[in-house]
């Protein structure tokens, strides 16, 4: 009997830290998706090159200032702080666990039902995060660079 015990215990930490990390990569790209969309459209920051050009010329272009690489490394440097705004949600029928919001962006109520929030969810969410971020931040700044479509699914189903 512990012998079988003890066989199963390593798939169900496997996929207790594959639903970490699935939902860390969501909330992850959640995040970087609201943060990019609160930047005025308007706003924007030279890229190129500031050299002159023999011909006396700059190759200087203006982009907008919300999808561009400056913008978004600065994100991935502070984005997995926002893991603690979030709590885990076991589902009853599976027992996979989901990462929710438990602190609305604009201050509307939240249903928190069967929602945990504690010290250690939000840790090893924040620590997942930014492994995440890490190993992974050319790929997010290509896809959000370029307003790529199903960027949760395309990175953390199929990429991470």
């Amino acid at each position: 009997l512990a012998l079988a015990l003890a066989s199963l215990l390593p798939a169900a930490g496997a996929r207790r830290s594959q639903d970490l990390h699935c939902g860390a990569c969501r909330a992850l790209v959640d995040e970087l998706e609201w943060e990019i969309s609160q930047v005025d459209p308007r706003k924007t920051i030279q890229m190129g090159s500031f050299r002159i050009n023999p011909d006396g010329s700059q190759s200087v272009v203006e982009v907008p200032y919300a999808r561009s690489e400056a913008h978004l490394t600065e994100l991935l440097e502070r984005v997995c702080e926002k893991m603690k705004e979030y709590g885990e949600k076991v589902d009853p029928a599976t027992h996979r666990k989901s990462y929710v919001r438990v602190i609305s962006h604009d201050g509307t109520k939240m249903d928190l039902s069967g929602v945990k929030f504690d010290g250690d969810v939000t840790s090893s969410l924040k620590f997942a995060c930014e492994s995440i971020a890490e190993e992974y931040e050319d790929e997010l700044i290509e896809f959000l660079s370029h307003e790529a479509e199903n960027v949760k699914d395309r990175l953390c189903s199929k990429r991470t």
